[in-house]
């Protein structure tokens, strides 16, 4: 598993995650939010894996 997340999307994700869970608990939304675990969990580990599916990464860094 290669890093394939830059910093801005890995921060975005987190902060996207974390909003649909919260959401989710505070009971605005329904449990579609729970759907926020995915971009917590991509952005937490720094790989996602749609983008090594495709080829692609957000990481400014070289991958070896």
């Amino acid at each position: 598993m290669k890093i394939n997340l830059g910093g801005i999307d890995q921060i975005a994700r987190i902060v996207v995650g974390l909003a649909l869970i919260g959401l989710t608990l505070a009971g605005v939304i329904g449990v579609w939010g729970w759907i926020g675990l995915v971009p917590l969990l991509t952005g937490i580990f720094k790989f996602c894996p749609a983008y090594a599916m495709f080829g692609l990464s957000s990481c400014p860094m070289k991958n070896k």
